[in-house]
């Protein structure tokens, strides 16, 4: 009969393939339990957003299947994001901060932010949405939102939920289509009231909607808390990527390691299947490998996600088997890999 010892050994050639070590190293597995010829574990992910867990799942499979003895092999997947350095401030803890940038306005980055935080929601992770654009808040608009919930007396400020997703922006303080004119204190001021005076609670990932370019909330952000990683999103138009360019050095500046580059509306796809480059083709591609960091995705032009915006109704809270939402999801996957590979790398670096 097979026993605890030889299952681990076997399982001890599983390999993460973003990680490129084995699962018993790494601690991905809990609960073994071998009972005469009858094998069960769980394999513990390091996001919930993993891209290759079927694979981690049949590759774990085959390997016990090996061990001599075994006949059945029950395996359950669960995740638990695990940051090697998770932020604490005022009692609320944030796992990973993810900083979504753009070079300039009008590349779709906001859509792009609610996109990543409602999709790690659905993969069952603990995710914020601050929306940091002071001068162009969108979120509430783009989720639907009007209003912060009451807060009863004596507890910390409440933020807005949807779906499980917390969120905060300026635009539930002023008044629609008001603008706000700040300087850089009063900006820095904004953003450590919003990490400070609400109840966030613990969070795996706190998204952070930035405001185009390379300004003062930038500089506050990375001054009030660590960024985990930088997602830059441009178009694939020439006059976006230079741009692009710029946002992703500025980052570099600041240590703020870089996930990668986001194409959005690569391109729309016709009724024949065909696609059409409205802006230029591979853009994101050639930002990617100019810069060295990863492509984590094309998004295609999609008028129902401009529309799920413009009306409040997120666009991967829908029921849509759509190409979009297949591409924003894999993304979503691709970013989730690239934190974890960040994190490996500081806990290697201990």
């Amino acid at each position: 009969m097979p026993n605890k010892e030889q299952v681990l050994t076997a399982l001890s050639t599983v390999m993460d393939p973003e990680l490129n070590r084995d699962l018993v190293s790494l601690g991905m597995i809990e609960n073994l339990t071998v009972e005469g010829a009858d094998v069960s574990f769980t394999i513990n992910l390091t996001t919930p957003a993993c891209p290759l867990k079927h694979r981690i799942e049949a590759d774990a499979r085959r390997a016990v299947m090996g061990v001599e003895g075994v006949s059945t092999v029950k395996i359950e997947i669960a995740s638990k994001v695990r940051a090697s350095t998770p932020v604490n401030i005022d009692a609320n803890q944030f796992g990973h901060v993810i900083a979504v940038g753009s070079g300039k306005g009008g590349v779709g980055k906001s859509t792009i932010a609610v996109a990543l935080a409602t999709s790690l929601v659905q993969e069952g992770a603990r995710v914020g949405l601050l929306d940091a654009d002071i001068y162009g808040p969108n979120i509430p608009r783009m989720l639907g939102l009007d209003r912060l919930p009451a807060t009863p007396e004596g507890q910390k400020l409440k933020t807005a939920e949807i779906n499980g997703l917390k969120v905060l922006s300026i635009g539930f303080f002023v008044t629609d289509g008001q603008p706000l004119i700040w300087r850089g204190p009063m900006l820095h001021s904004a953003i450590q009231q919003f990490l400070t005076d609400f109840d966030w609670g613990e969070l795996d990932y706190l998204i952070v909607d930035m405001p185009p370019g390379t300004g003062d909330v930038q500089l506050s952000l990375s001054q009030v808390l660590p960024v985990s990683g930088a997602v830059v999103v441009s178009t694939p138009q020439q006059v976006a990527l230079d741009d692009a360019a710029r946002a992703i050095g500025m980052f570099q500046k600041l240590n703020v390691p870089i996930l990668g580059v986001v194409e959005n509306m690569a391109y729309l796809e016709l009724p024949n299947g065909e696609k059409m480059y409205l802006f230029g083709e591979a853009g994101g591609e050639h930002l990617a490998f100019r810069t060295g960091v990863p492509l984590l995705g094309r998004i295609p032009m999609d008028p129902d996600v401009g529309k799920a915006g413009d009306f409040g109704t997120p666009y991967l809270l829908q029921d849509n088997p759509s190409t979009t939402a297949r591409a924003l999801k894999q993304m979503t996957c691709n970013v989730a890999a690239e934190i974890s590979k960040q994190d490996y790398k500081k806990e290697k670096a201990k």
